[in-house]
């Protein structure tokens, strides 16, 4: 599983799309993404789990993250994308006594 995190801007959003965005805000990671955004929904930040197969990496996690942007059909523009393989992730759990 990967947790990707896409920061952007906005591009003329419509009445329709500040909706449908103030819909879709949430701070979870889902396979449909959510978002966090500004007070005047220009910025905004949109968090999409996508899953792995056992040969995937970053661009391929990438990929579906911007597909699942895409789905919502808003206009945007890109400043960054961070991604997170959530299988190299390690927990460390405390000794019992």
């Amino acid at each position: 599983m990967f947790r990707v995190t896409i920061s952007g801007a906005f591009d003329g959003l419509s009445e329709a799309g500040r909706d449908a965005v103030l819909a879709a805000s949430r701070t979870a990671f889902t396979e449909e993404g959510t978002f966090t955004h500004d007070d005047a929904l220009s910025a905004f930040t949109f968090r999409c789990q996508v899953p792995a197969g056992p040969d995937d990496g970053e661009a391929e996690a990438t990929r579906g993250a911007l597909a699942a942007l895409d789905a919502h059909g808003l206009p945007y523009r890109l400043l960054r994308i961070a991604v997170t393989d959530m299988r190299a992730i390690k927990i460390r759990r405390k000794g019992r006594g």
